[in-house]
């Protein structure tokens, strides 16, 4: 409290000194006894009542010590089952929890990884994929702000994500790998990648590459095969030595029928190789005879134009050809999906042919659009010019149900460029996506679909989705989510195919190191989509006939399963509806691929590399003790005291004011005995 505080207190005190003594000390006709004990009661009352009105402030300070966080990211790939280390992981991760000092010390947090990171309840050694970078990056942003060393309990082989030894220069606590496996360098040949489409077409040739990797002393020379159904369709003889220990193979085959092709490539192992699993590996083409072709028509060079190439042609069963409107007309008749950008009065005789011809068609409008023309060429939908630019954003419909749309953080891309005013849709239609401006809907579709007279039309009213692709990116590393959103556009409006009840959507082949999803859409007699419904599915191993029966979960507006639990092989599929006479069937193959298996032992150059960018050192399981001494004893992970400062008005201390009651209470009931009121 500051002086002047004080002194209203004192001041306040004699003020109610004063009033006692004047109310009972002077011409009162109470007993001494009286005067004593209502002068009391009375000076509590007013010193209360005075000091509410000073108000003062008190200051307390709370202390509390803080621990520094000691991270523990623990491997639960299968790697570490591959290399025999699985019962040591556990044990030694039990130390590292039952340590009293390293407790007393550290505030420990366990997270075990694979292709996800997470909270570790328990280790299984499961995972088919290992993401050291993810696991490392997520880690770093949940303690970027404090004093939190991570000890990252590994082998160091790294299946999935960015190169891990690069975040150790922009990791802001040190690292600490604890090493499962050793360095011991064994005799080994390996197919280190292997490189092919996913599709190809009838009487084409598809390429193959093959990375091979030696790792010896002595020269080996060994034979390098593709078979398909046992017979040899390409064979190399090669050589190897310490200096020259990587082979590339580049490689055509012919498609010569239509269906699933699988093959098997083979790098014959030595005798003495410890790790022969990494010799071998199944892939699959799947030939058709004709793609998805798509004619992208502008007359203007714009960067969305080489998105939608890109997000297309992502899948191979799709082709983007580019036209003026002057050549477009005499390549309609060769596409199924026509993509007009930006239309303005030189579309005249392509939208006269489209017509003609009924194609489906997808138009792009924005700033260059002539919506006069536009207005006046197609009666499916209408804007007012008003040559005013605005900028909007997209929301999700979650009740679309053409086909299955996951929300990809359209909410979180930069808003796109757009000519101010409504877009009127004046045919049935769904909208995809709703158009906002600073979090609020405008009640105008961004992007709509519509199904008018058998054919398929859709409307994207903004320009800039170059920029959607691109924050795609930056958020999940990768094009795939973005892509599969535009692809599935795409393939929904090349197709005039007539909707059924239940849609399933599902690859022909997938490795079982991915994930193999398989996805459902199911809609009411009124074809609006049903989301209380339950599917299921069953699969039948078409070998073991052994079956499997999993229920379909509600994502959006589909429902979805991942199967990747299914042992490699060929299998039979049917989706059903409870309670309905509604189910569609298929098949697929599993390719038996285990990318965990491919290494012989820990990757300790790039763990060492990790730990000098970051300051830290490297152990290996057996020195697990040295690593906890070395953390006990490094006095840069100290306890932190932290003092918490707290202003408290008086006024707020709600035992001054039961004081003032409880004395006036007794005050009243002092004078009702005695008859003096």
């Amino acid at each position: 409290m500051i002086a002047e505080t004080i002194l209203y207190i004192v001041i306040s005190v004699v003020v109610a000194l004063a009033l006692v003594l004047f109310m009972y000390g002077y011409k009162t006709k109470y007993t001494k006894r009286l005067r004593f004990l209502f002068g009391v009661l009375r000076f509590f009352t007013l010193l209360s009542l005075f000091l509410l009105l000073i108000n003062p402030k008190f200051r307390s300070n709370t202390y509390t010590i803080e621990k520094p966080k000691l991270t523990v990211l623990v491997d639960n790939s299968s790697s570490v089952v591959e290399l025999e280390k699985e019962q040591e992981v556990l044990g030694f991760v039990e130390s590292l929890n039952a340590n009293t000092d390293l407790n007393d010390k550290f505030d420990l947090s366990f997270y075990s990884f694979g292709s996800e990171f997470s909270e570790m309840d328990s280790l299984s050694f499961t995972d088919k994929k290992t993401n050291i970078h993810g696991a490392l990056k997520t880690s770093n942003e949940l303690f970027k702000n404090e004093l939190a060393p991570t000890v990252l309990i590994t082998d160091g082989n790294q299946t999935l994500g960015q190169d891990y030894e690069f975040l150790g220069n922009s990791y802001t606590n040190k690292v600490l790998p604890v090493i499962v496996g050793d360095s011991t360098a064994y005799v080994d040949l390996k197919i280190e990648q292997l490189n092919t489409n996913k599709y190809s077409f009838l009487k084409n040739q598809f390429p193959v590459e093959a990375v091979l990797v030696y790792s010896g002393e002595t020269p080996v020379n060994r034979r390098f095969t593709i078979s398909k159904s046992g017979a040899s369709v390409f064979s190399q003889e090669l050589s190897f030595t310490k200096e020259n220990n990587t082979q590339t193979i580049n490689l055509t085959l012919p498609a010569t029928s239509v269906g699933l092709q699988r093959y098997y490539a083979q790098l014959l192992p030595l005798e003495e190789e410890k790790n022969k699993v990494n010799n071998g590996k199944a892939f699959a083409v799947e030939v058709i005879d004709q793609s998805t072709n798509v004619l992208v028509v502008s007359d203007i060079l714009h960067p969305d134009m080489g998105t939608l190439k890109k997000a297309i042609e992502s899948n191979e069963q799709r082709k983007v050809t580019f036209a003026k409107p002057s050549e477009a007309v005499d390549l309609l008749n060769d596409h199924q999906l026509i993509i007009l950008y930006q239309p303005n009065r030189k579309f005249t005789s392509v939208y006269m042919a489209i017509e003609r011809l009924k194609k489906n068609t997808w138009v792009f409008t924005g700033l260059e659009t002539d919506w006069n023309f536009l207005n006046n060429v197609q009666d499916n939908f209408q804007k007012e010019s008003t040559l005013e630019s605005e900028s909007v954003s997209g929301q999700l419909n979650p009740n679309y149900g053409s086909f299955a749309v996951e929300d990809v953080g359209f909410e979180d891309f930069p808003p796109l460029k757009t000519e101010f005013g409504d877009l009127n849709v004046l045919v049935p239609h769904e909208v995809v996506l709703q158009q906002s401006i600073n979090g609020f809907t405008t009640g105008s579709p961004l992007f709509a679909s519509l199904d008018n007279n058998g054919r398929r039309h859709a409307i994207w009213d903004a320009q800039g989705i170059w920029r959607w692709r691109a924050q795609s990116y930056l958020a999940q590393s990768n094009f795939q989510d973005f892509d599969d959103f535009i692809g599935r556009m795409v393939q929904y409006l090349a197709s005039n195919k007539r909707r059924s009840r239940l849609e399933v959507t599902a690859e022909t082949f997938y490795y079982n190191n991915n994930p193999l999803l398989i996805s459902a859409q199911y809609f009411d007699q009124n074809f609006v989509f049903d989301n209380r419904a339950q599917l299921l599915i069953s699969v039948t191993h078409k070998e073991t006939e052994e079956n499997y029966q999993f229920p379909m979960l509600l994502k959006n507006n589909y429902y979805e399963v991942d199967l990747n639990t299914l042992p490699a092989g060929d299998y039979s599929y049917m989706v059903s509806v409870k309670d309905e006479n509604v189910a569609r069937s298929g098949n697929f193959t599993l390719l038996d691929f285990n990318v965990e298996q491919q290494f012989l032992n820990a990757d300790v150059t790039k763990l060492s590399r990790l730990a000098t960018h970051t300051g830290g050192n490297v152990f290996f399981l057996n020195q697990g003790e040295g690593m906890i001494n070395e953390l006990l004893n490094d006095d840069s992970f100290r306890s932190i005291q932290k003092t918490e400062q707290k202003v408290v008005p008086l006024i707020d201390w709600k035992y001054l004011l039961a004081l003032m009651v409880l004395t006036l209470s007794m005050e009243w009931f002092i004078r009702k005995y005695n008859g003096l009121i």
